[in-house]
């Protein structure tokens, strides 16, 4: 294991992480009326404590939810009558299962405005419905980063991310381009493509950073429409987590959709592995209706690919507040 990654940042540079996420608070319609309720482990994390100081910021009432259990945290949330909530969209759907479990109904809970970050999911039409009809609330995606800071917002139309090009400046490098010519270089605009995003913060002084290749993979759109480009989809996965089955390019977050367009499944695993010299693929679904042939079915049609889909006991997969690991890749294990 390697050691954990420091990065450090002066006064100024906080400051300019509170008001770049405003635009994130601007975009998830927050007032200092609001009561924003974090539910995430005030650990080192870095991305919700600067959401935190910005809340605070912004004159609005922050309620940690750091150190409860979930279910504490669907009681203090109803009795606080917070109105945003702050989470990973895995873990704002995990609520809502602890919460039905329980009986209990958020769609008359307070909460109005869910914002999601942390792993992709917000801007993914699949997600996000599943959580707002659970919720009975909008959800605002985000993305940012340890190294770069808050660097995206979602769209007005809920339908991917906005980079904030005020303090950022956002590159495109495709993503073979690397295999073919080592020195590739990122380019400005690369119209309707899959690529890897390159950001350069603009605003940080401390940390500087110049081109950092986010590894995040992307299809940008420039149009008149926009001051700022677009990211179809969000963060639509990893550029390292692609994998080739059978002579198919296939990206886990696109089997992710596919799976939780099924409302019946409430938990997944992707697990890739070696047969041979061929790469395979293998998930495992908690689904109480023991359809998994439907599953493999969908995602042939949508993919052109053929998985080998297993039901597992519900529960038994794990579940947790932070970024979960859905994708395990065990190919280069013997």
């Amino acid at each position: 294991m390697g050691r954990p990654l420091v990065i450090q940042d002066t006064a100024d540079d906080w400051r300019w992480w509170i008001d770049t996420w405003q635009y994130v608070l601007d975009a998830a319609n927050v007032h200092p009326s609001d009561r924003v309720f974090m539910a995430f482990s005030f650990g080192p994390f870095i991305g919700f404590w600067s959401a935190h100081d910005a809340c605070l910021d912004r004159g609005a009432l922050v309620i940690p939810g750091g150190g409860l259990s979930t279910t504490a945290r669907l009681d203090l949330i109803r009795s606080s009558e917070s109105t945003v909530l702050c989470c990973t969209p895995s873990y704002a759907i995990h609520l809502a299962e602890v919460a039905e479990k329980g009986s209990i109904d958020l769609r008359t809970s307070s909460v109005r405005q869910i914002i999601v970050a942390g792993e992709p999911g917000g801007s993914s039409p699949e997600i996000r419905s599943r959580i707002e009809q659970a919720w009975d609330a909008l959800v605002t995606d985000h993305a940012g980063s340890t190294e770069l800071g808050p660097w995206g917002v979602g769209t007005p139309e809920r339908d991917g991310l906005f980079v904030i090009e005020t303090q950022f400046l956002a590159e495109f490098l495709p993503i073979n381009a690397t295999k073919t010519n080592p020195t590739a270089l990122p380019c400005r605009a690369l119209p309707n493509e899959l690529a890897e995003l390159v950001l350069t913060p603009l605003g940080r002084s401390g940390c500087p950073l110049f081109r950092y290749r986010t590894g995040d993979l992307v299809k940008p759109h420039r149009d008149k429409r926009h001051p700022f480009v677009r990211l179809e989809g969000g963060v639509l996965g990893r550029v390292d987590d692609m994998m080739i089955i059978r002579g198919v390019n296939v990206f886990p977050a696109s089997i992710e959709s596919i799976l939780l367009s099924f409302p019946q499944v409430t938990e997944f695993r992707i697990i890739a592995f070696k047969q041979g010299a061929m790469d395979q693929l293998k998930i495992e679904v908690e689904d109480p209706l023991q359809q998994p042939k439907s599953i493999a079915d969908r995602i042939q049609v949508k993919l052109g690919l053929r998985a080998e889909v297993d039901s597992v006991p519900l529960g038994s997969l794990p579940r947790q507040e932070g970024k979960v690991r859905r994708f395990i890749d065990q190919r280069g294990k013997s």
